[in-house]
């Protein structure tokens, strides 16, 4: 079976749709599957390692997307659906459905919308909310991370497509515990507004008149770099915070910490949530949508009312002052990530991709 699996933003930029598109990717060329990644975003330099016989097309020489080129797009993603002879084609965004529905049309080609966002319905009709009413209606199956949100595709839309929940794979076995006695708060991710961070700077503000020994770590690089710089600054938490920047070794600081938070205004899932639980770190997160609440379950994990920056200080402090917290935390978090490794999840999708081959039994 050949898999045409195409990714909107492309394959250049170091982040969660992205890494986890070449996991999945690597995942079934290993298992046997041929797999060709077309990319309508830049793809010359991919951030991360993607096996030898996998095929990478570009689908615009345009380093952006653009609305002019779309029948283009969709002309040529069409085409490679004919001569490449593709059984099966992801969408590992739903973005990319404006392109890959018009290009199946009256193909025999499976289509799988892949989500990685949560949906929202109380947010009324938007394009995004549009795209996905089109991606249940006429996908073969979409692919929720959470249950939660596989609820919400259910309850909201007219599906005629199968839908189901496949979290996103963990980069990270479980780690051998490695204790010591560096006090450091860890926080994972791109430094823009979804993120954040300011929120965190704002809790921290709390923790470290209590807790001055204790160090804040942001790792990650973007656009409110500036603005975080400018309120650490301000507030002369030089000493008491570190923005990183971006890293190809975040183990390393995974390792270092003795706690994680996730301060994310809006969270789909959160593969840092369950990079965190890999090394045995307890976790205080704000409750910002469905990936915290379903990846922390029965870890003991604390989690707080979204965007509440008084109750994610007091949390992170009553965390920092309890070690046997700690290491019990850390213990299930280890246990709870079993099941988001890759050969449980890669054989999630070997089953979904099956499910196609078996015949329809009409009732």
């Amino acid at each position: 079976m050949k898999i045409l699996m195409v990714l909107f933003y492309g394959l250049n930029k170091g982040a969660g749709v992205e890494r986890v598109g070449s996991m999945i990717a690597n995942g079934l060329s290993e298992v046997g599957h041929g797999i060709m990644l077309a990319s309508i975003g830049p793809c010359d330099k991919p951030f991360f390692p993607l096996n030898d016989d996998i095929k990478i097309i570009a689908l615009s020489d345009s380093p952006r997307v653009n609305l002019g080129r779309i029948p283009n797009t969709i002309y040529t993603i069409r085409k490679l659906l004919k001569t490449e002879h593709i059984d099966t084609i992801i969408a590992v965004d739903t973005k990319s459905i404006p392109y890959t529905l018009p290009a199946t049309l009256g193909l025999q080609v499976k289509h799988i919308g892949w989500e990685h966002f949560n949906f929202d319905p109380s947010k009324g009709m938007s394009r995004s909310s549009i795209v996905r009413h089109l991606a249940a209606r006429y996908c073969d199956s979409v692919v929720t991370l959470t249950q939660r949100d596989k609820e919400h595709w259910l309850k909201n839309t007219r599906h005629k497509s199968q839908i189901i929940a496949i979290g996103n794979p963990c980069p990270f076995p479980a780690q051998e515990y490695i204790k010591h006695n560096k006090k450091i708060v860890l926080a994972v991710g791109r430094l823009d507004k979804d993120k954040g961070f300011d929120l965190l700077l704002e809790a921290w503000l709390q923790v470290t008149t209590v807790m001055p020994e204790w160090t804040l770590k942001i790792v990650g690089e973007g656009d409110q770099r500036a603005n975080l710089t400018q309120f650490i600054q301000k507030n002369q938490m030089i000493e008491k915070v570190e923005l990183v920047g971006m890293t190809d070794n975040v183990g390393h600081y995974y390792r270092q910490a003795k706690i994680f938070c996730l301060s994310s205004r809006i969270e789909g899932f959160g593969m840092v949530l369950t990079e965190a639980l890999a090394f045995g770190l307890p976790i205080v997160s704000f409750d910002c949508g469905p990936g915290p609440a379903e990846v922390l379950e029965d870890t003991g994990s604390i989690l707080v009312p979204k965007n509440d920056v008084d109750q994610l200080a007091l949390a992170l402090i009553s965390l920092m002052n309890d070690d046997e917290q700690q290491r019990v935390i850390g213990l299930r978090g280890k246990k709870k990530v079993e099941g988001y490794q890759p050969d449980h999840i890669i054989g999630k999708w070997l089953d979904l991709l099956k499910s196609f081959e078996q015949p329809k039994i009409l009732h």
